[in-house]
């Protein structure tokens, strides 16, 4: 076993017995969780929301959740993982929630549009920041953008929002509206299409 993979071994099982404490009563073991935790889960989330008030505040509502449903935990997937996902999940919610409230802040155009997509918000509208590496969305694309999705016909406004504001996979869309999911990717693909031919020439 090479170390990089005992090391990983030895994280795993530090893990499992924290988890295993806390379940068996042990509340002196989730603060040894946030304390492993809290910095990787912090950055992982200021870079996608690029605003310190904001990523601690997700950072912080990540950990309440987390302890209210560690009992819950079955290892299915990793504890960072679980806690990743958790925080993704958040940081995703606030995000629409800017969106939707048209809130002038700063956010990151690399956010991923969902959990199981590389595709982001460039796969939607262009860069139109004044400088590289500036990644704020001025007031005025931020209404355009809003404006121009509750201008799409409702089968392609409604599959999108379920996609980018609701976070949900192709699969839960595929089941709600009764479609394969070949034609839900499809279908999603046509409605970012229109969302960019609303936008116009000026923000492509």
């Amino acid at each position: 076993m090479t170390a990089l993979a005992a090391a990983k071994s030895a994280d795993m099982m530090l893990d499992e017995s924290l988890v295993e404490r806390f379940k068996s009563g042990d509340e002196s073991a989730f603060p040894e969780v946030i304390k492993r935790y809290r910095d990787r889960i912090y950055g992982r989330v200021y870079r996608m929301l690029k605003n310190h008030d904001d990523a601690e505040e997700v950072t912080q509502d990540t950990f309440i959740r987390a302890h209210r449903n560690l009992d819950k935990f079955r290892g299915e997937a990793s504890l960072s993982t679980w806690l990743h996902q958790i925080a993704t999940n958040l940081a995703h919610n606030r995000y629409w929630y800017w969106w939707r409230r048209r809130r002038d802040r700063s956010f990151s155009l690399d956010q991923p549009l969902g959990d199981d997509s590389d595709a982001t918000v460039h796969d939607v509208i262009a860069d139109t920041t004044d400088g590289p590496g500036q990644e704020t969305l001025t007031r005025e694309l931020v209404n355009k953008v809003t404006e121009c999705i509750d201008l799409l016909p409702a089968a392609h406004r409604d599959i999108l929002v379920m996609r980018v504001q609701k976070n949900m996979s192709y699969e839960e869309i595929s089941v709600i509206l009764k479609i394969n999911i070949g034609t839900v990717k499809s279908r999603i693909a046509r409605a970012r299409d229109s969302l960019r031919e609303l936008m116009g020439t000026e923000f492509q």
